[in-house]
């Protein structure tokens, strides 16, 4: 089935009580044996399962194209159990320029507990083949990249990967599995803050990991998991199914403005450079056309002038709201170095944008008012 109709049928849960449509909330925390111990329906506590997880996992799992699910409490925990599930002494690649917070993971928790890792350039397969070592056991793709939007190749990375007997993990939450299907590039992972495109809606906190395909890996992660207890809250699970409906269509609308954008801010003085996938200067625009349908609804721009203009110009907008996060139904606008803090690499004077599904040309009528200020 197409994307469209997935995010619909995958959604559906039989209500044998009143044969309602949307799935209701099963807000249990526990549930009935039969006289013999057993439980008919499969649920034994909520920290193991729970009816609406259950049907959102399997919804993601659909979406990706893969075999199984795991939905977490937020896009930090899913990262966090993933890693968990490796070993001291093993090694991670990641890219150089990716979501802060993962490799903050690694520096603060995982490295005094014995994980190592290289970030390289992921534009560069030699690089990435040069960083692998004979214990490195997982690497970490992010494409687009988080600011910069750097498109690395899935395919050829998952190559290296399973030549050197490691696992490929991609975070997909730029991209949604409307644009981009990991899985089917070879990658064994996917990783989503369902907090983001997901939900749509900038009100539920969550994450996902989704396997390709069953095996000791994804067992020890589903373990994990349960051990753990970061698990994605059934009224959670309910409002991310909800915004699944939706994804298809929001996700194609929000990237076809968001080209327009950046289509605009291209050729204005005030800009000194756009990242976004889908202009042809872009050097990842071959391989984005290539493993992407769309390029999104995420780009960023640097202003001329440095940190103080990229401020100016985010404090005149006023269409856009300035805040963090990212994949809701309203533009935002952020200056990246300042929330990432004092150890950031990002440009000082550059802005990130989340189109929203505001018309195109009322954004960029807001962007024109507040970049005219600068020239």
């Amino acid at each position: 089935m197409h994307p469209e109709t997935l995010a619909i049928y995958q959604n559906r849960m039989a209500d044998a009580n009143a044969g309602a449509v949307v799935p209701p909330i099963s807000l249990s925390t526990t549930f009935e044996r039969e006289a013999d111990g057993s439980f008919p329906h499969g649920h034994i506590y909520s920290r193991a399962s729970n009816p609406n997880r259950d049907l959102l996992e399997t919804a993601l799992a659909q979406l990706e194209g893969g075999f199984a699910g795991l939905a977490f409490s937020s896009g930090q925990a899913a990262t966090m159990t993933l890693l968990l599930a490796l070993r001291p002494g093993d090694h991670v690649i990641l890219g150089d320029d990716a979501y802060h917070g993962t490799p903050a993971l690694l520096e603060e928790l995982f490295h005094p507990w014995g994980l190592t890792y290289t970030r390289v350039d992921f534009t560069d397969l030699e690089a990435i083949r040069s960083s692998i070592h004979e214990n490195t056991s997982l690497i970490w793709i992010e494409t687009p990249s988080n600011p910069l939007l750097k498109i690395a190749d899935i395919r050829a990375i998952a190559d290296l990967a399973h030549q050197a007997g490691a696992w490929c993990a991609c975070d997909n939450t730029w991209a949604t599995p409307i644009l981009q299907r990991p899985l089917d590039l070879g990658c064994d992972v996917v990783m989503h803050s369902t907090t983001k495109y997901i939900g749509g809606h900038s009100d539920v906190l969550s994450g996902a990991l989704i396997f390709r395909e069953d095996g000791d890996f994804y067992q020890r992660v589903r373990r994990y998991q349960t051990l753990g207890g970061a698990v994605a809250a059934p009224f959670d699970c309910w409002m991310l199914l909800r915004g699944i409906k939706t994804l298809p269509t929001r996700v194609k609308a929000q990237s076809a403005t968001a080209l327009q954008l950046a289509q605009f801010l291209h050729q204005h003085p005030a800009v000194e450079a756009v990242h976004y996938p889908g202009l042809e200067s872009h050097p990842g625009h071959a391989i984005a056309q290539k493993q992407m349908t769309q390029f999104g609804a995420m780009l960023s721009v640097q202003i001329k002038g440095g940190s103080d203009a990229a401020m100016t110009v985010a404090a005149r907008v006023q269409l856009f709201t300035r805040a963090t996060s990212l994949g809701g139904i309203e533009s935002l606008i952020e200056h990246r170095a300042s929330v990432e803090g004092p150890n950031t690499t990002t440009p000082q004077n550059l802005l990130r944008i989340s189109v929203g599904l505001e018309h195109a040309d009322d954004l960029i009528a807001d962007l024109e008012q507040a970049l005219n200020a600068m020239t």
